[in-house]
Order: structure tokens, then sequence, then C-alpha cells
């Protein structure tokens, strides 16, 4: 990297100059209204020059150029050295990533310790829904994004596969299915359990309205009605291990199990382990008495169990109800040290939305008060939720958007667009299909990833969609049209350094093309695809502008040619790369 290479002339520099040193070297790129590749913050070193930072930088400026042939150019704003560097060092750059197999990323070792990342986590009395394909797809790319960054990792989902919510749907179907399935109904099975949850709320709300007209006060009713408590008795049974009550939850959760599976493999995501809190929901309790004896946690009067965490800005948190039942958060505790006791990870995120950030502030902090020092690399991957150009969503009126029907509406869009385009000919219809399949659900993908995962955002399909601006179908689009003229070139790319003179547009792409290794880095420690995202999308941005203004396949220097063709090339590999990392294909042609 140029910062490594200019730390070392610098730091003789103030030695020649000043006979002083500074290893806290501080540089930023060099911004566009300025000449210069990077930029010094000079005012750190008045320290040693016991000048002013404009001298200091004037200085430092003319000793680079008269004494290193890496720098050709200076020039000094306020207390900031804009520094320009020598075409040769940025053609080696690029050279170096041109002879990179995978360019960017960083190959884990089988000794690497496991980077744990939670996502998806769905209920299953429901198929997944616009929601759900936030938290996937930024699970899914971070785990990506954590691996290109030579981590290894293992994805998990906890499954909520109990509770009254189920029941629900269990009692609707048992009322009102009169024995249909998923096969005779030719239903996906998530679909067709969350078709009877819908009933439920359908006919508990008809049930309320009648016993409030009847006189009964509305709190009254919703705890009355027929149809609630058919849903807790069933709740009672299950918990009571009632055979024919388990059977049925089973065969339930089966369909949707079904369901999820296939909604899971056309967003192209699986997981390492899954969890399931029929099976968690008891985990933490043996954890309370360790808490009790070691004086992290302690009784009330009425038997409860509570954590006091006043002294670290938080509130009182209970764990254990006063008739020994578990909370979330115990069960959370639990979960978390199984999964250690599983994976042995040394980092471990959660995929989950911002109204649980208090959560987890609450849950790291336990875990960290019982010994466990793994609880330090805990991560909350917390995300806004996502608004509809419509509206909210709400599961029990059946006003989601569903996750398999907004696929296939994204697919059906750019098949209706790229046809409008022109865009197919010479393909037969399973090419056809798949590329509007990677169209489809490329620019799902992307436009909910580029968005910092912490903003709440507002997904619009139209706008998504576009083949030009900030999309994926732009992105796809200049891959594909890099690919067309490489094949037009239809040569093998031979070119030679030397005599290369750089246009500032091939310099500008080469510098961005050095930026990706770092970029990756930077998301994986942010946890943010949309750094991916929108790095790719400048750089996309940039070769639009370098194609459109410089001639690459015509020229008399042959070399000249093969050089920019190896560029082209070098931007198509990166952008490949980085849509990889966000989880979507880049058709070689549109």
């Amino acid at each position: 990297m140029i910062e490594q290479e200019l730390h070392k002339v610098i730091e003789l520099a103030l030695q020649s100059l000043y006979q002083g040193d500074n290893t806290n070297l501080q540089f930023q790129k060099t911004r566009k209204e300025f000449e210069g590749d990077v930029t010094l913050v000079v005012f750190p070193l008045t320290r040693v020059s016991k000048k002013s930072p404009e001298q200091t930088a004037e200085d430092i400026g003319k000793y680079l150029k008269e004494n290193e042939a890496l720098v050709t150019d200076f020039n000094v704003v306020k207390g900031f050295l804009n520094i320009s560097i020598d075409n040769s060092f940025w053609l080696k750059q690029f050279q170096t990533a041109f002879d990179s197999e995978n360019f960017g990323c960083v190959e884990h070792s089988d000794d690497s310790p496991i980077h744990l990342v939670e996502f998806s986590s769905p209920n299953t009395n429901k198929p997944l829904h616009l929601g759900h394909i936030r938290n996937i797809l930024l699970g899914a790319s971070v785990s990506q994004i954590l691996q290109a960054a030579g981590k290894k990792v293992k994805q998990v989902q906890i499954i909520n596969d109990r509770g009254i919510h189920i029941c629900k749907s269990m009692v609707a179907w048992l009322e009102y299915g009169n024995g249909e399935t998923p096969e005779s109904t030719q239903m996906k099975g998530d679909h067709f359990v969350g078709k009877y949850y819908v009933i439920f709320d359908k006919h508990y709300r008809a049930e309320q309205l009648e016993l409030v007209e009847s006189g009964m006060s509305k709190e009254d009713a919703e705890k009355q009605a027929p149809l609630f408590k058919k849903a807790q008795e069933l709740l009672r049974q299950w918990e009571a291990k009632d055979a024919e009550v388990i059977a049925l939850w089973e065969k339930m959760n089966n369909w949707v199990y079904d369901g999820f599976a296939s909604t899971y493999d056309r967003i192209g995501v699986e997981f390492d382990k899954n969890y399931y809190e029929s099976d968690t929901y008891l985990l933490g309790k043996a954890v309370i008495q360790e808490g009790l004896d070691k004086g992290t946690f302690f009784k009330k009067d009425d038997g409860s169990v509570w954590i006091d965490l006043t002294e670290d800005g938080l509130d009182e948190k209970i764990l254990l109800r006063s008739d020994g039942t578990a909370v979330y958060m115990t069960q959370d505790i639990g979960t978390a040290i199984q999964r250690h006791q599983d994976f042995d990870f040394s980092h471990m995120a959660y995929t989950v939305g911002n109204e649980q950030d208090y959560h987890f502030k609450v849950l790291f902090l336990i875990l960290d008060k019982l010994g466990y020092d793994w609880a330090q690399n805990c991560y909350h991957l917390s995300y806004g939720m996502v608004d509809l150009p419509s509206g909210k969503m709400k599961s029990r009126e059946g006003t989601v958007v569903d996750a398999d029907d907004l696929m296939q509406e994204m697919v059906d869009s750019a098949k209706a667009i790229a046809q409008d385009l022109g865009k197919l000919d010479g393909m037969d219809d399973s090419e056809s299909e798949l590329l509007y399949e990677n169209i489809g659900l490329g620019a799902l993908k992307y436009f909910m990833l580029k968005v910092d995962p912490k903003k709440r955002m507002l997904f619009d399909p139209k706008e998504s969609i576009d083949f030009n601006g900030n999309t994926g179908p732009f992105i796809q689009y200049t891959h594909a049209r890099i690919q067309t003229m490489v094949k037009k070139y239809n040569k093998e790319v031979n070119y030679t350094l030397e005599g290369l003179e750089l246009t500032e547009k091939e310099r500008t792409l080469i510098k961005q093309i050095n930026d990706f290794p770092t970029i990756i880095q930077e998301a994986a420690n942010s946890y943010s695809p949309a750094l991916i995202a929108n790095y790719v999308y400048d750089l996309v941005k940039e070769f639009n502008g370098f194609y459109q203004n410089v001639p690459i396949l015509i020229g008399e220097d042959k070399n000249q040619v093969a050089f920019r063709i190896a560029l082209c090339q070098m931007v198509a590999r990166v952008s490949k790369t980085g849509m990889k990392l966000l989880g979507v294909n880049v058709p070689d042609r549109m």
C-alpha cells in the first residue's frame, strides 16, 4: 500500500529535516478538488518540526520531491500535504492485482478461530417476509465478507417453533382446516400454515367483538374469547408433552420447514446448524444458580431472580419468574453458552432488528459478568426496519409482503424490462430464464444491502431494478459489457509495463482497484455490506466514464490496447467478487 511506502520515506524526511521522528503518521485520501493521490495530516508533526503546519508541510513536500522517485509533486492546503505518486508505482500495483488469483480476499487457515453469524431466525407460524429478507441478506453477506477477510465462518439460526403464536395456527387448522394439507391445496407449507394464522386472527377478532357487544370489557374479551382459550390449552398440553398435540405440532412445523427450505434455496442461503427454541427454551436455567452462587444475580421476596445493572447505566432485569419459568433473556444466555460449546467460536454476531438493541446490551453484559471472556467479542448486527411505498406490514392481518412473492415479482419485472430493452438476442429459453433470475434477485439484494444496516430504509421495487443509477442491474450490465468487449478483442492479453503512459482516468481506476482489499477488511470490521456495495458502484461508475472517453480497442499501440483490455478485465473481476460478497450473480451476457 502507498501509505506503507510513504511512511518509510517520511520518517527519513523527519530525521533529515528536524533530527526527530514520529511513527504516528496519519494519511487520508486526497479530496477530489485537490491534486494528489494521498494526503499527509501535518498538524501532529509540528511537535517535531517546531514550525507552523504549512511550513512543515512545505519542507516535507520539497524533501520528498527532491529525494524520492516515488513522489512526483506536492501541494499544501493549510496543514495538509497532498502528495502525487509516480505512475510506475500504480502500474506495479495494478500488475500485482492482475496477477493475484483471488485479488482482495484472504484465505483462512484450518486453525483460524471461528466467527459465528446468526441470522433469519423465523417463526413457524408464517412464511418469510420482507423484513426477513433484509435480515437474511445482511447475515449471509456479512458471513461472505468475513470469510473474504480471512475468517472462518459458520452460519446458524434459531427457529422460534414454540409458543402461543404457533398454537394459534394449530387451533385454526383444527377448527377450520377440514383436513386439507399443503399437498392437497398445492400451497407451499409455510404459506399454508401462515394462512391459518390469519384465519385464527379473523375469527378471534369476531369473537372479541361479540363479547364486547354483550357487555364485556375489551381487555377481558381478549382473554375470554373461546379461540384464544383453545390456543392456551394447546400450549399447556404441548408443555405437558401430550402425544397427540406434539404430533400435530411436528406435522405443521415440518410443513413450514419445507417451505423455508425452498425460499432459502432460491435466495442462496444455507446454515451450518439450526437451533430450535423448543430445545433451547430451558437452556440457561442452570446458569441461574451459577449466577446466584457468584452473587451476580439476586432473589426477590417472591422468589424471582434478577440482575442489577444500574451501576452499568442500565436497570434491573428479570431472569427467572417467581413460578420458576425462564424468560427470553435466560434462554439467550443458555443458547449462547451452548453455541460456544458447539463451535468454540471467538466471535459471534447476532443479526437482529434495532428494536432489540437494549436486549443485546444486557445479554452481552450478563455473559461477561458470568465470566465468559468471549462475551466481549459478541456483536449485535443491528439493522433498521424496511418500509414500502405502500406502508407498514402486519402479519396477523395478512398484509405482509411475502418473501416468495416479492422475489417472483422482481424476476417478472426483470423479464419485462429485459425484453423491452431487447437484451435477449441469441439466448435460448433456459439462458433467458437464468438471466431474469439473476437480474431480479440481484436488484433486490443489491438495493437492500447498499444502505447502511443501521438505517431504516424504504424499499422501492421499481427503483431497485432500474438499469441506471446505483442499482444491481447497472453493475451487472457493466460487467456484461466488459465481457462482450473482451470477447471482441479475441486475443491473449499480453502487455508490458515499460513505456506505458497512464491517462488520468486509467490512473483513477487503478487507484480504486487498489482500494479493494482495504474495503473488504473495513466492511468485515464494521459488519457493513454497504461499504462493498457502494465501492463496487463507484468503481463501475468510474469505469463507464473511462469507457466513454478513452478508446480501448482501437489504436496503433498494441501494448496500450492490451493493457486497457487488462484494466477492463480487472474492473470486471473486482466487481464480480464484490457482488458475490453481496450474494449477487453477475452474468456475462445481457
